[in-house]
């Protein structure tokens, strides 16, 4: 088992969305479905999913050209604003495969098909309501009212946009394959493998993706294992980056605190005239660490407005 684990990891950690669609008939499926159109020869339809391999960088989840339009598909369970850049790295490598360099060095001009780009989010985070536009430029440091460089994604909730669900069977089935697992996993508290195994049973005896099931019965479960102990560990160090930001937090009010307190003792002080040395000997601190708040509660002199001191030193 620990070997095939392994194997899962060197794919880039497919999923079963993947999966399901790195077959022909299904990418043309959810192509219809979003398009509103009916083809129907698969032969038309041009894989360029990247594998990952050695020269490319990256393996996206699904890619196609038909008819001379480049569609780039991926499936997230949480929350990701970074989908404009990883589109934008994507789609070089794509490019890159379907045009050599030497053909770029051409005088005339070559014709590429355009890219569109669609993210299908199903987490339980909440991020969009049913369909949501997210821009490259969203992402510029600078604000730019017209970017040189731009591209758009489409996220589609495909926990809550029925309508797509209607268009498209296998992206019904799959839904109803993850909502199967969750509800054995988190409410009926299974384990992940027999969670996924009653999955696929369901879906096979309600006629719900049951030659894809039948042919990745295994390697299914193998990658939905993955994903939830993937999910887990990015959840445990969510949670640990929060804990440890209120940690922060709490540290770093006490010591505002502490400097607070030494402020209005030092104006108590300074209104009675007691030099640097002198303090710092009363409050038993090195004249070096005190010598800023005193240099600040003497300069609001005569007010000695502790917000007005505050300021001054940044706290």
């Amino acid at each position: 088992m620990a070997e095939k684990r392994d194997n899962v990891a060197v794919k880039y950690k497919d999923n079963v969305f993947c999966m399901l669609y790195r077959e022909k008939e299904n990418l043309l499926d959810l192509y219809n479905a979003l398009r509103g159109s009916n083809y129907t020869n698969v032969d038309d339809l041009q894989v360029t999913t990247l594998n990952g391999g050695s020269y490319m960088k990256y393996k996206n989840d699904a890619s196609f050209v038909l008819n001379m339009s480049l569609y780039m598909f991926e499936q997230q369970s949480s929350k990701n604003e970074n989908m404009p850049l990883r589109f934008l790295h994507y789609l070089s490598d794509v490019y890159r495969e379907m045009f050599s360099n030497d053909v770029l060095h051409r005088r005339s001009m070559i014709k590429i098909p355009v890219p569109y780009f669609v993210t299908f989010y199903n987490g339980l985070e909440k991020w969009i309501e049913e369909e949501e536009e997210i821009k490259l430029s969203d992402m510029y440091e600078i604000p730019v009212d017209n970017p040189q460089l731009e591209l758009k994604v489409q996220v589609i909730n495909i926990n809550k946009d029925v309508d797509i669900l209607s268009k498209c069977e296998t992206l019904r089935g799959y839904m109803t394959f993850v909502n199967k697992a969750r509800c054995k996993t988190q409410v009926e508290k299974k384990d992940v493998k027999q969670a996924v195994l009653e999955a696929i049973d369901e879906c096979m005896e309600e006629n719900i993706l049951v030659d894809f099931f039948e042919k990745h019965r295994e390697e299914v479960v193998e990658v939905s294992i993955y994903d939830y102990d993937e999910e887990k560990v990015r959840k445990t160090l969510a949670d640990e980056a929060r804990e440890e930001g209120v940690a922060e937090g709490i540290k770093e009010g006490i010591e505002k605190g502490e400097t607070l307190t030494k402020i209005i003792q030092i104006i108590k002080k300074v209104k009675k005239s007691k030099s640097l040395p002198t303090i710092a000997s009363e409050l038993e601190e090195e004249e070096a660490d005190i010598k800023p708040l005193y240099d600040a509660v003497v300069a609001s002199a005569p007010d000695y407005d502790t917000e007005e001191i505050k300021a001054k030193l940044n706290i």
